[in-house]
C-alpha cells in the first residue's frame, strides 16, 4: 500500500478505470457472442445483421473510449463480418 498521497490517489484511479474499461470489454465480448450464437442457430438474416450491427457499435465505442486499440477493434470486427458474410452466403446458396 502507497504511503505518498498522490500513489493512494492513482491506485484508486487506476481500479476505477479497471473496472470501467472491464465493464466495456465484457459488453462488446458478449455482443460478438450473440452474433455467433445467432449465426450457430441458423437465425434469419435479419436478426443477424441487427445482431451485428449492434456488436459493431460496441466494438467502436470501446476504441472510442481506448479500453481496446483501434487496430485491435478493427481487426475483430473484420474477423466478425468475415463470419457473418460466410453464413450469408451459405443463406442465398440453400435459398436458390
Amino acid at each position: 500500500m502507497p504511503n505518498i498521497k498522490s500513489a493512494k490517489k492513482r491506485v484508486r484511479v487506476s481500479e476505477k478505470r479497471r473496472l470501467r474499461n472491464k465493464a466495456y470489454k465484457t459488453f462488446f465480448k458478449n455482443r460478438i457472442k450473440e452474433v455467433l450464437k445467432a449465426i450457430e442457430n441458423k437465425e434469419p438474416k435479419e436478426v443477424v445483421l441487427e445482431l451485428t450491427r449492434k456488436a459493431q457499435a460496441a466494438i467502436d465505442k470501446a476504441v472510442s473510449k481506448r479500453v481496446i486499440h483501434k487496430n485491435q477493434g478493427a481487426r475483430r470486427k473484420a474477423r466478425l463480418f468475415e463470419k457473418v458474410n460466410e453464413y450469408l452466403r451459405t443463406l442465398e446458396t440453400t435459398q436458390e
